[in-house]
């Protein structure tokens, strides 16, 4: 009798133990990633929130990179360059144990091609949302004003001093998020700072051995105005990359459908063997 109590104690605790095993796997996958978020032009790490909450919640591990200039960064903007965000982003990989998947969205596409010409080591994939994607020898002014569909241009303004851009104040919401909720265009509109300009005529020097040697994947922003979907289709192309999604948004898709941008990211990372620790 005491023998059959005892094995039944014993199949009862193994049994719990697979279950919660099941349900921890069936939750969180058995390889969590590192992502890395890079924010692009005129906006900042609060643009990620809702996003990175959703790869949390799945078990992974997020870093959101704050880029100089913006935000709460107060670093003046004559001293800014597109290496100055590069080397921000690399110093935020250096504190991440193994690779992570570099997640940049519009300008932040520049900054991370540049990070994985200088550290491809440290990068599983690149993925770009409605991002710009340079070839070597391009600036981010190259890409923008080879393609006659954005509707930012026009809607420019520099500063004296030829160091920031401006955005017509009536043109933001209707650029960055008019597909949004009023309550997120409310958010852009409180947090937005005018851009750094230095950083937009930086151009990129990039080899097959380094930025080549990284896959890459691009989610498209099929009712962009600022990127659009021709000039995304044309870097795609130009790029050779073969792996891409869509998202049915405007420039900011992790404002406006946060949930279909991290089940993206999510599908993107289940091909990753990345082992990672915590790194904030």
């Amino acid at each position: 009798m005491e023998n059959t109590v005892s094995l039944l104690l014993s199949a009862a605790v193994a049994l719990s133990a697979f279950t919660s095993c099941s349900k921890e796997d069936e939750v969180f996958g058995n390889d969590p990633q590192t992502y890395v978020l890079v924010h692009g032009a005129w906006q900042a790490p609060y643009v990620w929130d809702a996003v990175r909450s959703d790869l949390i919640g799945q078990g992974n591990k997020v870093v959101v990179v704050e880029l100089p200039g913006h935000g709460a960064d107060m670093t003046p903007p004559h001293t800014l360059s597109l290496d100055v965000y590069r080397d921000k982003v690399i110093e935020a990989l250096s504190k991440v144990d193994g690779k992570v998947i570099l997640v940049g969205h519009s300008m932040g596409g520049m900054v991370i091609t540049h990070v994985a010409e200088k550290a491809p080591f440290k990068i599983s994939k690149l993925v770009y949302i409605g991002a710009f994607l340079p070839a070597s020898g391009q600036a981010l002014t190259d890409l923008a004003f080879s393609y006659p569909d954005s509707k930012l241009g026009p809607l420019l303004i520099p500063s004296a001093d030829q160091l920031a851009l401006d955005v017509k104040h009536d043109s933001l919401t209707y650029l960055f998020i008019n597909d949004g909720s009023q309550a997120e265009k409310e958010r852009v509109l409180a947090n937005y700072r005018a851009e750094p300009a230095i950083p937009f005529t930086n151009k990129v020097t990039l080899t097959n051995d380094h930025f080549g040697a990284v896959e890459k994947v691009y989610i498209k922003t099929l009712q962009d105005i600022v990127i659009s979907p021709g000039l995304q289709n044309r870097m795609i192309a130009e790029a050779g990359i073969k792996t891409t999604y869509e998202v049915n948004t405007g420039h900011s898709p992790f404002l406006s459908q946060p949930h279909a941008v991290a089940n993206l990211l999510l599908k993107i990372g289940q091909g990753s063997n990345i082992t990672t620790e915590v790194s904030r």
